[in-house]
């Protein structure tokens, strides 16, 4: 009788230890699974809203939407344009854009490719993007920083793709007016 007793407290504490186990291991897989959807989620979320951000740029020029065009750009932004001399901080790029924009429509960019990558801490976000505009193919790229709740554009490059084929001609057509611009630029 006390063997028999013995045996039915041994086999209880077994089935405890099993089921506290068997506990444990259940919220460390949970655990495990739902950090890495969250951490997966998160960051296709935040592509999404980089992307809008880039998309509404596009759609607010378009449409000569000036006020909202630049409320993307954060306050301290440049934007680097196709021309040597295009490095703008926010100010003088309105101040360019403006006539543009006041005359019902900037410029139509449209992304066809775009990448994007995170910082680790996630605030800050770098893009490259090929884009079909009026000059044809253009590269876009820059970043963009987290601030508040809302992603701002830090800065912004422009750059038309001038394929291997007919770069030289490019380069001998444009020459003349950087030579000028690289002697401006010399100490």
């Amino acid at each position: 009788m006390k063997k028999t007793h013995t045996t039915w407290k041994f086999r209880l504490k077994i089935r405890s230890m099993r089921k506290r186990l068997l506990f444990i291991c259940t919220i460390i897989l949970v655990n495990f699974f739902v950090n890495a959807q969250q951490k997966g989620f998160d960051e296709n979320v935040q592509k999404k809203n980089v992307s809008r951000v880039l998309d509404d740029l596009n759609s607010f020029a378009a449409n000569a939407d000036f006020k909202n065009y630049f409320n993307l750009f954060a306050e301290e932004s440049t934007f680097i344009g196709t021309d040597a001399t295009e490095i703008w901080n926010k100010k003088k790029f309105m101040d360019y854009a403006k006539p543009h924009f006041d005359g019902g429509k900037a410029w139509t960019f449209k992304s066809i490719r775009r990448n994007i990558t995170f910082s680790k801490d996630g605030k800050y976000a770098w893009f490259d993007e090929i884009l079909d505009t009026q000059m044809k193919i253009c590269r876009g790229s820059g970043v963009l920083e987290k601030i508040g709740n809302q992603w701002k554009i830090r800065q912004y490059v422009l750059s038309m793709a001038i394929p291997n084929e007919v770069s030289n001609e490019v380069i001998n057509i444009k020459s003349a007016i950087e030579e000028a611009y690289l002697e401006k630029l010399k100490p």
